[in-house]
């Protein structure tokens, strides 16, 4: 957490594409009057301020979300760029308009002069999620390609406005887009006139931020304004920290609503001036955030647009809040279906309902299930383990859990039964790769079969496995996964001698559970024999 400067008096950089710019005083009401005004109800409805009851009953504050991710663009931003484009005149609607943005500016854009019946530009970069960029062309909008962040888009954009003749409208560094994009608060506090105590607001390049804190300060300034990034994508915090403007080398993309290398002059000028603290959250957060929308609201956010929930939750609990009643604005719901399992599969750690451990056990016959006796009526949510040596095995276990404090606790389990672990729920090396990785040919995995087995996701099937197996059996490659669905699919590497064909074959028909034998498909021949 950092609680901003004062405002002081500092050289900034210069946006070659910004407007002239108002004077701004921060004690005073010099965009309430444009927040009061503006016109974004031609395109933009007034969204619901929404009781989230399962996060507020789990944070014991009361926790609304504003549903910007429900305006006809999945997103606030088409208050600003209607409101800016609302102020252009006939002969710059004439000409036609250019914008940059990572996806949803544009989407506000292009319906904006779909309404209007105006040409329009739109500069993306070349990582903008799919769904935003058809989402554009559906509108009418030009897309044009360029770049790996906004920054990169915006370069090119203004390339084009020059050599067209175009008006831009810039995605956040405007006074009449931030004046569109602080309708939101004006909002939030007519649907809610009781007490508030912070609204969590993500900052890209600062513009609904900006309008929000200016309208919250000049008619309620005792509730707080948190600005939310994520961790490589902090530009606005660390211009904030260090009293200019800071432009990053580069910036994460997970969240590329918010993926911003340098944050608008006048959004710095405001931001530094009236927001009262940040809270920066990570990958693991975010993926945690969308779950809790969706289980209160059936809806799924992008990242950017869970971000100022993440905050929400990480500010409540480092302040150890409780009964207060805070807002988070839920801005974007633009999400790319096949990031889904991605977020899915990170949301767990981020909400602390798994852990991953590395688990070292004797290389004996029993001591899988010894490890799975250990673990007794928890959720297993991965194993994955490939025979490698003939004194030790290194399994990768996931074990479904409640909240933090169940980790330590598994490792002191773990090392009372003699196994050796490791915690490795916060590595990301074995989040994102080696848990995918675990297996190989082995030289020690003879006599081996191949199996692919469907087992019930429920409490001790994988027990009811291992017990019905003969004790002279040994496991030498084990890899199952949780995907969410009703049955699990296992595969099991199984060292029988051809002596026991016979009991082999009882072992399988007793435990009536669909399989497959995977001993002479050829992938297990080109990797793991």
């Amino acid at each position: 957490m950092v609680a901003p400067a004062r405002p002081r008096k500092t050289k900034s950089k210069t946006s070659p594409a910004s407007p002239q710019l108002p004077s701004f005083a921060p004690e005073g009401n010099s965009y309430l009057q444009r927040i009061l005004n503006a016109k974004v109800y031609d395109v933009a409805v007034e969204t619901a301020l929404t009781p989230a009851k399962s996060l507020s009953k789990r944070l014991g504050n009361k926790v609304f979300f504003k549903r910007e991710d429900e305006q006809p663009v999945f997103s606030f931003k088409l208050r600003g760029a209607y409101n800016k484009m609302a102020h252009l005149t006939a002969e710059q609607l004439a000409k036609g308009v250019i914008c940059a943005s990572a996806g949803n500016h544009a989407q506000g854009v292009a319906l904006a002069a779909k309404k209007m019946g105006c040409r329009a530009v739109i500069v993306m970069p070349v990582t903008a999620p799919l769904v935003k960029v058809n989402a554009v062309k559906a509108m009418g909008g030009e897309v044009v390609l360029m770049g790996d962040s906004y920054s990169d888009a915006y370069a090119h954009a203004l390339t084009i406005e020059k050599a067209e003749g175009l008006s831009f409208v810039h995605p956040f560094d405007d006074p009449d887009v931030i004046a569109g994009q602080g309708t939101v608060a004006m909002e939030i506090l007519r649907q809610h006139q009781g007490p508030i105590d912070a609204v969590f607001v993500a900052i890209g390049g600062g513009g609904l931020i900006s309008g929000v804190a200016a309208y919250i300060k000049a008619v309620r300034p005792e509730i707080k304004v948190i600005g939310v990034q994520t961790v490589d994508s902090d530009a606005m915090l660390q211009s904030v920290r260090a009293g200019k403007r800071v432009q990053l080398a580069d910036v994460g993309l997970f969240a590329d609503g918010t993926a911003v290398k340098l944050v608008g002059e006048e959004t710095f000028r405001i931001t530094k001036a009236l927001v009262d603290d940040f809270v920066v959250v990570n990958t693991d957060a975010v993926c945690a955030a969308i779950k809790d929308v969706f289980e209160d609201t059936r809806s799924i956010l992008e990242p950017s647009g869970a971000m100022g929930v993440a905050a929400l939750k990480q500010y409540a609990a480092e302040h150890g809040l409780k009964g207060k009643t805070l807002v988070a604005i839920t801005c974007g719901a633009n999400m790319n279906f096949d990031r889904l399992r991605f977020v899915a599969e990170r949301a767990e750690v981020g909400e602390h309902r798994e852990a991953l451990f590395a688990v070292t056990i004797p290389e004996q016959q029993g001591s899988f299930k010894r490890l799975c006796e250990l673990l007794g009526p928890r959720s297993v949510t991965e194993f994955n383990y490939r025979i490698s040596d003939a004194a030790q095995a290194h399994v990768f276990v996931g074990i479904a859990t409640q909240n933090r404090e169940e980790s330590p606790k598994l490792l002191k389990a773990f090392a009372k039964a003699g196994f050796a672990a490791t915690d490795l729920t916060h590595n990301e090396l074995a989040k994102q790769h080696v848990r995918h990785m675990v297996g190989g040919r082995s030289e020690l995995a003879r006599d081996e079969r191949l199996y692919r087995f469907i087992f019930p996701e429920r409490p001790g099937a994988l027990m009811r496995f291992l017990s019905s197996m003969h004790p002279d059996w040994n496991i030498s490659l084990f890899h199952y996964r949780n995907q969410g669905a009703d049955y699990g699919r296992i595969l099991v590497g199984l060292q029988v001698p051809k002596s026991d064909n016979a009991a082999f074959k009882r072992f399988l028909d007793s435990l009536n559970y669909p399989f497959e034998d995977e001993s002479q498909n050829p992938v297990y021949r080109f990797f793991l024999r």
